[in-house]
């Protein structure tokens, strides 16, 4: 059997990152995009969006401004309609929206449970579904990433809502994946481990708690983004194309260290 060289250039690809405007979002946006693809990132602030889409051209890949609101199916509709008539296409879908409410259950209400769950899964259903279909119509296959979490494994203390959501992620991903292999479209995961984000700054300056939570992970510190993008294009290229339904925790072996 003769190996082909595989290629993580994603030139000629077009890629719709939702919640693309801060953190692990942005890191995956922009690694996506310095490998060639045309990437739209989409989040609630036009603010960021701008600041990202700025980044990403800067880059010299292709982007366009938006903001969504991933909790309006109809304005999923309307992204993936703006998306097509400048692109023409859309290959590759990260879906990396995320919110976090913490607290016991004891003392969790209703709506704080389902404005986690609604962000954080109900969401991740609706994109999956519209853009998973626009992949099918072009006859094309596809990559669709969903971010999960170290909570899609463990169970978190204080965040009842956020760990029963991400790991309805993984389980959903399981399904998708299953569901769009006859049409050559790859479903998988990345989990990711503790990175040094604009929302883990007020633990990353905690010298003693960045300190304590590093001695737990093998390889030594927290993580770039950068690192994370890496396993991104990796997922979006045809290097993954033999891979689907998988989560990859990308976490310097935090998730499975029994220390």
């Amino acid at each position: 059997m003769a190996f082909k060289k595989m290629s993580f250039d994603l030139s000629g690809k077009v890629a719709v990152v939702i919640g693309g405007t801060r953190g692990i979002g942005r890191g995956i946006a922009l690694t996506l995009a310095d490998h060639g693809a045309a990437v739209v990132p989409v989040s609630r602030n036009f603010h960021n969006v701008k600041k990202v889409v700025a980044e990403i051209e800067a880059i010299g890949a292709r982007s366009m401004a938006t903001t969504l609101d991933v909790t309006d199916e109809k304005d999923l509709e309307r992204l993936k309609d703006d998306v097509l008539r400048d692109f023409g296409q859309v290959d590759i879908l990260v879906n990396s929206q995320g919110v976090e409410h913490r607290g016991y259950i004891r003392e969790y209400t209703y709506e704080d449970w389902r404005k986690v769950l609604s962000v954080n899964i109900d969401s991740v259903f609706s994109a999956t579904k519209i853009f998973g279909n626009v992949m099918i119509d072009a006859q094309n296959g596809g990559k669709i990433i969903n971010v999960c979490s170290m909570a899609s494994f463990l169970g978190l203390t204080e965040a009842p809502a956020y760990t029963a959501s991400k790991g309805a992620v993984l389980q959903f991903t399981k399904a998708a994946a299953l569901e769009f292999a006859p049409y050559n479209i790859q479903v998988n995961g990345i989990a990711p481990g503790w990175f040094k984000t604009e929302l883990t700054q007020p633990v990353w300056d905690n010298k003693e708690l960045y300190d304590q939570i590093r001695k737990k992970i093998p390889l030594g510190d927290w993580g770039d983004v950068e690192e994370l993008g890496a396993c991104a294009v990796y997922l979006a290229s045809q290097a993954s194309n033999y891979v689907t339904g998988v989560t990859i925790p990308v976490d310097g072996g935090f998730l499975y260290n029994g220390a």
